[in-house]
Order: C-alpha cells, then sequence, then structure tokens
C-alpha cells in the first residue's frame, strides 16, 4: 500500500566537526535521527582529503537502521564529491548516476532514482559552489543531465549555498521549482536559507522546516532541513 507522504531531510555535516571543533559523528547521527526522516540527503560527508574517507562511518550508519545508497565511492567514502544518500527500510534503489559540475572548485551531483512508498522518485544530492556564477552553471548542468533521462518526479536538494533569495537561480533551473525556506545557516543563530530543496512536477512539498535545539545547534555550521513530500 502506497503511503501519503515522504519525509526527506538534506544536511551538511560540516565532515562531523561541530562548532565546538570536536568530530563527533555519533553527535551527528543523533540529530539526523531526531529528524524522523525516510531519505537524507547529506554533503560533506566525507572528509576531503584523497582517499576521502567517510567522516561518518559506514558501521554507525548500518548500526542506526540506515541504509547509504552506492555511489561506486572510492575506497571507504561514504558517497561522491562528499554528497550521500541515506534511507530507510521500503526504499529501493532503482538506478545511480554522477553528475558532473563545472567550477574551479571540485563539484559533483549525485542522482538515485528510487522506488519509495509515495511511488517513483528521483533524488539528486548537490553542493553547490562559493561562487555565484558557477552555482548558476552547476544548476543548469543539472538541469540538462535531468533532461536526458526518462521523466520521473524529481527532488533536488542539498546545500545551494546562496545567501539571497532564490529567484536568481529559478531562472536556471526550468521545471524545478525550488521552495521557499527557512534560514538554516550559521546553527546558532540562522539567519540564511542555504539548505534548499528544488521540486519537479509530479510532486508537492511541505514548507521545509528546520531542525533546532541542541545537539543541532553545535554538531554543524548548518540546521538540517525537512520537508514531507508527497505525489501532486
Amino acid at each position: 500500500m502506497k503511503a501519503d507522504k515522504l519525509r526527506v531531510a538534506t544536511y551538511n555535516l560540516q565532515k562531523c566537526v561541530g562548532l565546538d571543533l570536536r568530530r563527533r559523528p555519533d553527535r551527528s547521527l543523533v540529530v539526523i535521527g531526531e529528524v524522523e526522516a525516510d531519505l537524507v540527503v547529506l554533503q560533506e560527508a566525507d572528509k576531503r582529503v584523497p582517499p576521502r574517507p567517510a567522516a561518518l562511518p559506514h558501521d554507525m550508519v548500518e548500526a542506526e537502521g540506515w541504509r547509504i545508497a552506492d555511489m561506486g565511492h572510492p575506497a571507504n567514502s561514504l558517497g561522491w564529491h562528499g554528497n550521500a544518500l541515506l534511507m530507510r527500510n521500503g526504499i529501493e534503489v532503482v538506478e545511480t548516476g554522477r553528475i558532473e559540475l563545472p567550477g574551479l572548485e571540485p563539484r559533483g551531483a549525485i542522482r538515485v532514482d528510487l522506488d519509495t512508498p509515495i511511488g517513483p522518485l528521483r533524488v539528486v544530492g548537490t553542493h553547490l559552489g562559493l561562487i555565484r556564477r558557477f552555482r548558476l552553471m552547476q544548476l543548469v548542468a543539472i538541469r540538462r543531465a535531468l533532461e536526458d533521462l526518462p521523466e520521473r518526479p524529481t527532488l533536488i536538494a542539498g546545500d545551494f549555498n546562496e545567501w539571497g533569495d532564490a529567484r536568481g537561480l529559478q531562472s536556471h533551473l526550468g521545471p524545478y521549482r525550488i521552495l521557499s525556506s527557512h534560514p538554516s545557516y550559521p546553527a546558532p543563530r540562522p539567519i540564511a536559507a542555504l539548505d534548499r530543496f528544488a521540486i519537479g512536477p509530479g510532486l508537492k512539498a511541505t514548507t521545509p522546516r528546520a531542525v533546532l535545539g541542541q545537539p543541532a545547534r553545535i554538531a554543524s555550521d548548518h540546521l538540517p532541513m525537512w520537508t514531507d513530500l508527497s505525489p501532486a
């Protein structure tokens, strides 16, 4: 039987280093658990230095009942370019892919096609660049990559790194509508909605909200954001 909604979260882990400068993957998992999500899109899930081992260890993730989308990661990485997808039981991976993104910094996006309780779903997880010109180019690259694929209800989630409102980004995403969102950065006193969701045709979503309180306000410099998806 299909469910009527699916909870999806996005969270920039900052490699599990909190604002107290302590690397605490166990604390990051506590924050993730508080969202009560079915899917979690992560950024900065791997350490930056090659071979980019996971900042959030596989065994700890799996011990909490999560399954990890296999992105063909090298060595012990959790995902690709720091992007990863965690999912609960009842959600099955159909296909995965990688999207190379332009820019001075090494960036990429992951694409995971899923069968979920609300039906087929495509999730794109990304961490856009710090320079706005490249952020726009990266959104165009994502949109064009999706145009070459069979149609599927699609969610784009991640750290968009955009300090202003999303109108400047929206024109580069075509049919994917960026949701109006609450601030998520910096975690102790959020003023910028850096962490975003965009949905394509066939989906509707609740207004994204942040996880507040402790330990979320210290576990990373970003707060996790969540939304409930349902078929349109």
